[in-house]
């Protein structure tokens, strides 16, 4: 489909041509869909602007500074949590300069426990050491999969120097926690991180010793 047929479907009153245009964008060289795309990011229908700020995730490395206007705007002030997730997904993916600042601003003003579970996650991807502080403070989130999804992004982090808070779920209840902690603990890596797995490997579910078992198999091969 050529770049006038695309540009024509964009513009569309009818939400299912703009969709599909928005599909086709993906056949454009990135340079040609990243201005086309833009004006969906604000559209009045909330899938255009989700399918617009998730393909931003791929386009947005034309021109940086201006797609973390773009995200910012969508992850503090849109109306969908699910457009808000996406901009945060899109953001740490890229791992735009002042990422960090803007999801923790995000997370801080909602109580939304949805989007502040799609930003924690969003973490892990971002490689930003600093982030670990606001990944700590999740950990103490009243809801469990925003703990799940904190302990996950502590692990794609890969920091040593969190073992400390991440010991004591060892012996959380949910054996889905402890699950995530025996990946996240192989994922870190350290000779300290092999020490818990080792302690975890009598865990009471089986599905966590298997995990610990591939994690220490992971550390080991």
């Amino acid at each position: 489909m050529d770049t006038t047929t695309i540009q024509q479907l964009l513009a569309s009153a009818d939400v299912g041509d703009r969709l599909q245009g928005l599909n086709q964008l993906r056949s454009l060289e990135p340079e040609v869909a990243f201005p086309l795309v833009q004006p969906l990011i604000q559209d009045a229908n909330a899938r255009i602007r989700y399918a617009a700020v998730s393909q931003l995730a791929t386009l947005g490395h034309v021109n940086p500074t201006q797609t973390q206007e773009l995200l910012r705007d969508r992850l503090l002030h849109d109306t969908e949590t699910d457009v808000r997730a996406a901009a945060a997904d899109a953001m740490a993916a890229l791992q735009l300069p002042f990422a960090l600042e803007d999801l923790e601003t995000a997370y801080h003003s909602t109580d939304d426990w949805l989007l502040q579970f799609s930003i924690v996650a969003a973490l892990g991807a971002l490689a930003n050491p600093a982030a670990v502080t606001l990944l700590k403070e999740a950990l103490n989130s009243s809801q469990e999969l925003v703990m799940l999804a904190a302990i996950g992004s502590l692990g794609e982090l890969r920091q040593p120097d969190i073992l400390d808070v991440l010991r004591p779920f060892v012996d959380y209840p949910d054996w889905q926690v402890r699950h995530r902690l025996a990946i996240a603990l192989g994922q870190i890596g350290t000779a300290d991180a092999k020490q818990i797995l080792e302690q975890m490997q009598t865990d009471s579910a089986q599905a966590v010793v298997e995990a610990v078992q591939t994690s220490l198999a992971q550390l080991t091969s």
